[in-house]
């Protein structure tokens, strides 16, 4: 059966998608877009000598400062001039007051070896080989004076990869968007990381310049004005950004100082040294490159990858020395900035607050929600799916964000999760897809493919109105056919053999040909949204934007609580908030066995009877 709008509310139907009071007067996503692209001019600069290293720009000279505990000496070398010595200081660090500007590029030599960039490098246009170019942090001008952030309560958030969002592949094209995200009621981008990876196709997850912006995405200034115009259109922009381990190709940092240690393990190899001697240097990079963002690019909020394979026993573990000095900036700015983690590890610490022996980050993704949901509806259980496909998992998900809260976990063989009482629910982000869930298939396939729409829609509605934050990946919402697969565009040929090996291994049961070799450029390309499906006849699109209308009005900030069970082991209830229920979600798995009486007084908003899939949507 077709989707059924029974009795939905007006807003819904015209798609009213207002998100409350975004600090200033809005504009067209269009409009500011086109605003932003004419706008660069001089003004104040940041303050950024003090707490950066790297080059910084004083008129027509730059004073370059770099931290090489170890190096005997360091020669500045600017493209086209000759080698320049650098002077030591007490710390560990070299620096050098010269004549340059920005635009000019420079390598360092250190210890008379192949030269190399800078590793507080702002952008790299040749690529992490090549050299770097200075860049003038104050050569844009911002218009988002008014933005203050958005509270985490407000965030609905879309992931996206900027290569293959739109067929430009850029930053600009992603800014050309912002209308349709508005229209559909998108409150935050999540975007994947953008430091320097090698070559130009990539996740983002083997960057290895941390503070460079990938070139090939529009550099420095084109994230500088898809952030600008965001903001004039309401919409926060938090980054993905990778502390746990640096890709191999352009990976100089072990030549500079001890920024990896041997005593602990990461699936990518040796650690980041955060707790080893001479360790002071590398968490101070670490930290300053979270602040860079923050300040540099104006980001509202940070998600720090796979935080279970940072190893720290530092008195203070640098997750909390993070966020500790995020929020400090964040005051400082008058701007609301959350710090989210990526765990599996469902471990409640990482919230809790440093006077409860917590880092106090903002939240965590929050997987279980996702994995009892896709074994449920897609019967697999091979993997982590082994440990999930009850729908009692999805009540406990919903009611208590955790399922797994030390219980044993038959794919680690051993307890996982550590008790959720006490964390608010905003705090677990939950999603149905991500760049992971579907990307670490073996061939990208998403749940367009996996499940039927009807299952589709019923999952939409869990995620969406659930009292906790939830995660759209680009292209869910309306149905995106093409998979998003694992891409890399290595110029190193060995490491690039590896890598199309390794994911060969890595799914040995399937046949070859049916493994995309991340290699390959028509893997990338594979892998782009196509916008001609995103129209106003879509009945996906149109589902989640009434389901985000829905939640706009009825999930509010006064009591974030919700009640779910289970009745007639087919039937989830979900009733928020908890204790005087203004919205109430009826999602049956399978043709009801069992009735559920809706109470007097309630009137249907949205409903979708569709594949043997039934949800119905209430509110008083």
């Amino acid at each position: 059966m077709k989707t059924s709008f029974a009795g939905a509310i007006p807003e819904v139907m015209e798609g009213n998608n207002s998100t409350g009071d975004t600090n200033q007067a809005e504009a067209s996503p269009a409009e500011v877009w086109v605003v932003s692209l004419r706008m660069s001019s001089s003004v104040a600069p940041p303050e950024t000598s003090r707490w950066l290293d790297g080059a910084s720009l004083d008129q027509n000279q730059c004073t370059f400062r770099v931290w090489a505990p170890f190096a005997r000496e360091i020669a500045l070398r600017i493209v086209g001039q000759p080698d320049q010595k650098m002077y030591r200081e007490s710390d560990g660090r070299f620096y050098l007051t010269a004549h340059a500007r920005a635009g000019d590029r420079y390598f360092y030599v250190v210890d008379g070896q192949k030269p190399l960039p800078d590793p507080v490098s702002r952008l790299l246009p040749e690529g992490v080989h090549g050299p770097t170019q200075i860049v003038d942090p104050a050569a844009f001008r911002w218009t988002d004076s008014a933005w203050t952030g958005l509270p985490l309560n407000d965030y609905i958030i879309y992931e996206l990869h900027t290569g293959t969002f739109t067929p430009q592949g850029t930053f600009d094209g992603v800014g050309q968007r912002l209308e349709y995200l508005k229209q559909f009621g998108i409150t935050v981008i999540e975007l994947m990381p953008v430091a320097a990876f090698p070559g130009e196709r990539n996740w983002g997850y083997d960057g290895v310049s941390p503070y460079a912006v990938q070139a090939s995405y529009g550099g420095p200034e084109g994230l500088k004005r898809l952030v600008d115009a965001a903001h004039r259109a309401g919409i926060a922009v938090i980054l993905d950004v990778v502390y746990n381990h640096l890709g191999h190709e352009g990976n100089y940092l072990g030549l500079f100082g001890p920024y990896f240690t041997d005593r602990y393990q990461t699936p990518w190899g040796d650690a980041i040294n955060y707790d080893g001697a001479d360790s002071d240097g590398v968490r101070q990079f670490f930290v300053a490159n979270a602040l860079y963002w923050i300040r540099e690019y104006h980001l509202d909020g940070l998600r720090l990858d796979a935080v279970q394979t940072i190893h720290d026993q530092s008195p203070r573990h640098i997750l909390g020395e993070i966020q500790h000095e995020v929020q400090n900036l964040a005051q400082t700015l008058k701007r609301r900035v959350g710090v989210i983690a990526e765990t599996d590890e469902n471990d409640a610490r990482l919230l809790r607050a440093p006077a409860a022996g917590g880092y106090g980050l903002d939240a965590v993704w929050s997987d279980d929600f996702h994995h009892a949901i896709h074994a449920a509806m897609t019967r697999e259980s091979s993997g982590y799916y082994q440990d999930f496909g009850k729908l009692t998992q999805i009540v406990r998900a919903l009611n208590e964000g955790f399922v797994y809260q030390g219980e044993h976990f038959k794919f680690w063989n051993r307890e996982r999760g550590t008790p959720s009482r006490g964390i608010p629910l905003p705090a677990h982000v939950f999603c149905i897809q991500n760049h992971d869930q579907v990307g670490n298939r073996a061939t990208g396939e998403r749940l367009t493919e996996l499940i039927l729409p009807g299952a589709r829609k019923l999952a939409a509605a869990l995620l969406i109105l659930a009292p906790e934050t939830p995660l759209i990946f680009m292209g869910q919402e309306y149905d995106e056919a093409a998979p998003f697969q694992f891409f890399t565009s290595y110029e190193d040929a060995d490491l690039a053999k590896k890598v199309s090996d390794g994911r060969r291994n890595d799914f040995k049961d399937f046949a070859w040909d049916d493994v995309p070799d991340p290699q390959s450029a028509e893997t990338f390309t594979r892998s782009r949204l196509n916008w001609s499906l995103a129209t106003g006849e879509n009945e996906m699109l149109r589902w989640y934007r009434a389901l985000i209308q829905m939640r706009k009005t009825y999930v509010t900030d006064s009591d974030r609580t919700c009640q779910a069970r289970l009745l007639a082991e087919a039937t989830i209830i979900l009733e928020l908030p908890a204790a005087n229920p203004k919205l109430l979600v009826v999602a049956n798995f399978k043709p009801a066995t069992q009735e559920y009486a809706i109470p007097a007084g309630w009137k249907l908003a949205l409903a979708n009877h569709e594949d043997g899939y039934e949800v119905s949507i209430w509110h008083v």
